[in-house]
């Protein structure tokens, strides 16, 4: 072999590692396309069917007892109390992604809110994970865009072109995309008027935020927010009714160190039984306003207007209650997790191998399982499909990564070569819409103006 050509794989060492992702993904692009056109099936709007919603959600409660797991952290004695763990991120997510496709499968319209309130969860945790990651890393690398990028929208592209699907059907990816770069922008604006202006840490962040808020203001409350129109009019709906959402998320980014104050005083020493029940009953009261103001309308068009203002309070009440004792901060649904881990694949996928025909119809697997068909049936094909598009999810986000992993390889390798910066991103590793914070690692990095 040539010297040249010898030069050329070092220069790439993934390269067949990419090679084989891409044959895997064709793959995975065929099955989705057999699936979208499966017959026979059944129109989805027959498929209502409000007690097999919650009777499945009863079905993963228990899945979540059993598979309850208490991870203790390393030093027993240590008084730091981790909130909203990266278990605990993606437990979360496991739920709300359940609820989400038995929502979509059942035609559960009467949790309409409850709906939008998860999806903004998401979208929420762009803001909240990135701010994190890019203040304790402060890596703004061409690399972890990237990377991100590649890990949001790269299957979801490819698949959107094989089956044909308008993007409108995978809405969450762009509201992802465009939160991750509004939080890049902001946490970088804030480093420049700390660096350059020597504004201490939270002036600098604050002003920052405070000016991330006004472009959203001139953009979504006026007729700037028209433009959107030009791509579709569901998109033009996704992102109103999500245009704070991201920005929320930063906000309580970086609120974070205070709230960790806050829980090592409640949870790190000295049981305080009083503390840990008011901020329970303080949760469940949040989730009960928003659900006796706006969360039992039963016109969405009514609820969709306010819903970008309020549904930060039934999240924050969730929050509360899910981390009201040391003890709840330290466990987590391993099955939950498991689904939280492979959202992204399985939001998209749903769409063809859960149901078909462009999200319109059931795909019937098990003869006698049609409309019509006995309840025993229709569970069994239902589950039969879960199982099915549950696997090719978790194998798509491997390939997925794998992909991310060498594009971003090869990004650093030419950057090595011809700039005269080298790389400095954090290795990309197997990320998802963001970055949380692992049980036992370090809190985000703080300045002495935090402390």
């Amino acid at each position: 072999m040539s010297s040249k050509a010898v030069s050329a794989l070092n220069f790439w060492p993934s390269r067949n590692e990419f090679l084989l992702a891409q044959l895997k993904v064709a793959g995975v692009l065929a099955i989705a396309c057999f699936g979208d056109k499966w017959e026979p099936s059944y129109e989805r709007n027959k498929n209502h069917n409000m007690t097999l919603f919650w009777g499945f959600h009863v079905v993963l409660i228990i899945l979540s007892i059993g598979t309850w797991t208490h991870k203790a952290p390393r030093d027993p004695n240590s008084s730091r109390i981790t909130f909203l763990s990266r278990p605990q991120t993606e437990e979360w997510k496991g739920w709300m992604q359940f609820a989400f496709i038995m929502y979509h499968y059942y035609r559960a319209w009467s949790a309409y809110n409850w709906i939008r309130v998860f999806v903004s969860s998401y979208v929420w945790m762009t803001g909240f994970g990135n701010f994190l990651y890019f203040d304790k890393k402060k890596d703004f690398s061409i690399e972890r865009m990237v990377s991100m990028f590649l890990r949001i929208n790269y299957f979801p592209l490819m698949l959107s072109a094989a089956t044909k699907t308008s993007l409108d059907l995978y809405y969450v990816v762009p509201l992802h995309t465009e939160g991750f770069f509004m939080t890049l922008i902001t946490c970088k604006l804030a480093f420049e008027l700390e660096d350059r202006f020597r504004m201490t840490y939270w002036k600098s962040r604050i002003i920052s935020l405070l000016i991330s808020l006004l472009v959203h203001i001139l953009f979504f409350e006026t007729k700037a927010v028209n433009s959107l129109l030009y791509f579709s009019d569901e998109m033009h709906f996704r992102f109103q009714a999500d245009k704070y959402s991201a920005w929320l998320g930063i906000v309580c980014g970086l609120l974070m160190t205070k709230v960790n104050e806050y829980m090592s005083w409640a949870y790190g020493g000295e049981s305080k039984p009083f503390v840990s029940w008011a901020q329970r009953f303080s949760g469940v009261a949040l989730i009960a306003l928003w659900y006796f103001s706006f969360g039992k309308l039963g016109d969405k068009f009514q609820y969709n207007p306010v819903h970008p203002y309020i549904f930060i309070v039934p999240l924050v009440g969730y929050l509360m209650i899910r981390n009201s004792s040391k003890y709840l901060t330290e466990c987590h649904s391993w099955f939950l997790e498991f689904l939280g881990r492979n959202t992204l694949e399985t939001y998209v996928l749903q769409f063809h191998l859960f149901m078909n025909h462009q999200v319109q119809y059931i795909p019937i697997v098990i003869p006698g399982s049609g409309a019509e068909g006995e309840t025993y049936l229709r569970v069994a094909n239902m589950l039969l499909c879960g199982c099915i598009f549950v696997t090719v999810a978790v194998w798509a986000r491997k390939i997925t990564v794998s992909t991310q992993n060498s594009v971003v390889e090869l990004v650093e390798n030419i950057r090595a070569k011809f700039s005269s910066n080298p790389p400095t991103s954090q290795p990309t590793g197997d990320e998802e819409m963001k970055p949380m914070i692992d049980q036992d690692d370090a809190q985000p990095v703080q300045s002495i103006e935090m402390t």
